[in-house]
């Protein structure tokens, strides 16, 4: 009996998918949910798995190549026999993973890093081993782990010969991440009326208040206090006073946005992504910095999922953790403004008429200025500032 690969449905935003890399040849010998082959798009890397156990009896597309929803990629034969060779390294593979239940990505990243299931302790239900308890793993190894051989970030740059100046270059396609980012910040710039405010805050309080909580939040919530959530909870507070800068145009309207899901920019060995935290207002400063965590966990190791990146009414991007004073970040599209994270650095600042050193942060807030007039785009920064300067207004709604 033979059964079709194919491509698995793809969102309505996303036409189609680049075919990036073969786990499999034909005449291997696959079982059920086994990761055959990865697919990239603009967004994410999906794993297609084995439909069933068999022989891969014929590879339909190959790498590179532009796949659509449902598109066939390849047939399995579920009566056919591996060839010894094969049948031998799937037996002894089998052995040692059979008795444990392996989800597709769970299981990519353990065959990637030559690890050995047995070993990792299983945090999921029934013992299961989730991706959190593989990386746990290979952070508390002592040995380098094996380099990834799927999940391409960039793929291998190949060398132009050296000229008689010694002078190489390498020439490398670029990924449809970087490719789609290009053309969102390209458009950002030609469609919206595109402005920044810049404002400075204090954050002897927050720092303080950090200080003073983190080993009794850490103790309480199995989670470290971060700056990110003080950020977006004084950003959500804001875009309550302010709803137009949540909001968003769609052709001659304005769509006011009655949810707040914030966006996180991370980075990943692919790129720049944004996943989305959503029903911000809702979130404890625990469920803020548990879910960032777990985003920059799964940018990582490329299994952030559609969902974790579609949506958002609003960006927050901290350039400030690869050491940027000062940036004019730009819109994600239909978002109407993105707040920009700086460095934080210790200056000389005035208070009660006197000269002191203060922990200070330049803040910036990219606005379309189409739906959002200056002054509110400037009182909304300010909003902000006064919440992280005084983070009981947090506590306190005001």
């Amino acid at each position: 009996m033979s059964t079709n690969v194919l491509v698995p449905n793809l969102p309505e935003s996303v036409a189609d998918a680049t075919l990036i890399t073969w786990h499999k040849k034909a005449g291997d010998a696959v079982t059920r949910d086994e990761t055959l082959v990865d697919l990239e798009t603009d967004k994410v890397v999906l794993e297609v798995p084995a439909p069933c156990d068999g022989v891969i009896t014929k590879i339909v597309v190959g790498d590179g190549a532009t796949v659509t929803s449902g598109e066939l990629l390849a047939q399995i034969d579920e009566s056919a026999i591996a060839a010894a060779t094969n049948t031998t390294a799937v037996e002894s593979q089998t052995e040692t993973e059979s008795d444990i239940p392996l989800s597709p990505a769970v299981r990519r990243i353990i065959q990637e890093n030559q690890l050995d299931p047995a070993s990792i302790s299983g945090s999921g239900k029934n013992g299961r081993i989730t991706k959190e308890d593989v990386q746990k793993h290979l952070d508390n190894a002592t040995a380098q782990p094996a380099q990834a051989a799927s999940t391409p970030a960039t793929p291998s740059p190949t060398t132009a010969p050296h000229n008689n100046n010694n002078r190489p270059e390498q020439r490398v396609p670029m990924t449809r991440l970087r490719a789609r980012v290009a053309e969102r910040l390209v458009e950002a710039q030609q469609t919206a009326a595109m402005l920044t405010t810049f404002n400075e805050v204090n954050m002897k309080p927050v720092m303080d208040l950090r200080n003073k909580y983190k080993d009794l939040f850490q103790k309480t919530h199995e989670s470290k206090l971060g700056f990110m959530s003080f950020f977006a909870k004084a950003a959500t507070e804001a875009l309550k006073k302010f709803p137009v800068v949540n909001a968003s145009i769609d052709g001659k309207d304005i769509i006011y946005h009655g949810y707040f899901d914030i966006g996180i920019a991370v980075s990943s060995p692919r790129g720049l992504v944004v996943p989305i935290l959503r029903d911000a207002d809702g979130m404890g400063f625990a469920d803020i910095e548990k879910q960032i965590v777990n985003y920059a966990q799964s940018a990582k190791n490329g299994s952030l999922s559609y969902d974790d990146l579609t949506g958002g009414t609003f960006t927050i991007t901290n350039g400030g953790t690869f050491g940027s004073m000062l940036s004019t970040p730009i819109l994600n599209p239909p978002q109407s403004a993105i707040l920009g994270m700086h460095n934080i650095v210790q200056r000389p600042v005035i208070e009660n008429g006197e000269i002191v050193i203060r922990p200070i942060m330049y803040m910036a807030v990219s606005y379309d200025h189409r739906i959002i007039d200056g002054a509110e785009a400037v009182q909304f920064l300010v909003a902000i500032k006064n919440a992280l300067e005084d983070p009981a207004r947090l506590l306190l709604n005001v």
